[in-house]
Parts: C-alpha cells; sequence; structure tokens
C-alpha cells in the first residue's frame, strides 16, 4: 500500500458520485478539499464517522472545506446512503479503485483474526494546489469533524 503522505501532490482522477455525475479532482481547483475514505456504507463505523461530517458541515464550510466521502460501493449503495443520512456532500461509488489507488488506501487488513483486502479508513486534507496539507490515519469515526478542525 503506498499512501500518499503530507506534501505529495494528488494524482488527477475522475470517479462518478452518487447520481453518477462525473467528479474530477479538477472541479476543486483552488479549494480546500477533505477526502474520506471508509470501508462500506451503512456499516456502524461508516455511519457515525459520515453522520458526524454531516452534523459538522456548516463548521467545516466555514473554515472553507469542501468534502468528498469516497468507498467502493455501488452508485445505488451510495445513492441510498446519502439519502438516508441527508448528506450535504458527494460519496464516490468508486467500484474501479480508480480514487482508493490513487491514495494509496487499499491494502491487507486484520478483523477478527482473519487477514483480508479492503479500504482502510484514512481522511486526506487537501490545498488548492491538490498538495496533501494532513492525512488521518486513526479516525476517531465519531469525533472526526474535531479531529479535522483541530
Amino acid at each position: 500500500m503506498n499512501t500518499l503522505k503530507v506534501g505529495d501532490k494528488v494524482p488527477a482522477f475522475s470517479s462518478k458520485d452518487q447520481d453518477g455525475n462525473t467528479i474530477n479532482l479538477s472541479d476543486y481547483s483552488g479549494k480546500k478539499l477533505i477526502v474520506f475514505f471508509y470501508p462500506r456504507a451503512n456499516t456502524p463505523g461508516c455511519t457515525a464517522e459520515a453522520c458526524n461530517l454531516r452534523d459538522n458541515y456548516k463548521e467545516l464550510q466555514d473554515a472553507d472545506y469542501e468534502l468528498l466521502g469516497v468507498s467502493e460501493d455501488s452508485q445505488k449503495k451510495q445513492l441510498n446512503f446519502k439519502n438516508k443520512y441527508e448528506f450535504p456532500f458527494p460519496l464516490l461509488a468508486d467500484e474501479d479503485h480508480t480514487v482508493i489507488d490513487a491514495f494509496g488506501v487499499w491494502g491487507l487488513k486484520k478483523f477478527m483474526g482473519k487477514e483480508y483486502d479492503g479500504i482502510h479508513r484514512k481522511t486526506f486534507m487537501i490545498d488548492g494546489d491538490g498538495i496533501v496539507t494532513r492525512v488521518i490515519d486513526k479516525v476517531k469515526t465519531k469525533d472526526h469533524a474535531a479531529q479535522l478542525l483541530d
């Protein structure tokens, strides 16, 4: 797993959101962006994380941040997740791993004694020039916005 680090330039990417719209990194040129990766829509940890970001969305916007959520879920699953919890930010349905691989968040995981490949829950803060300014490896799902605004 070759994860992006602080100071790295984010590779250009293009992916579909929950509505089938194409989202490009270049859409956020000149803007500060938070890209958060989560393993699976509608699971307890991922729901807690995304709802915490939703509940603090105004504060994040006041700090001039845009948000993008990313998982390998289908557009339909992302749409259901977004509608169910009324998320004000797009969720990328990165089924082909374009964005996941660009950020290097796919790799070996361990859970209950089993090893498998999957998405590592990580969040990247990116400046207007597409440079990573911060990486959060240990995401606090119920208090993630506070980590970002810290």
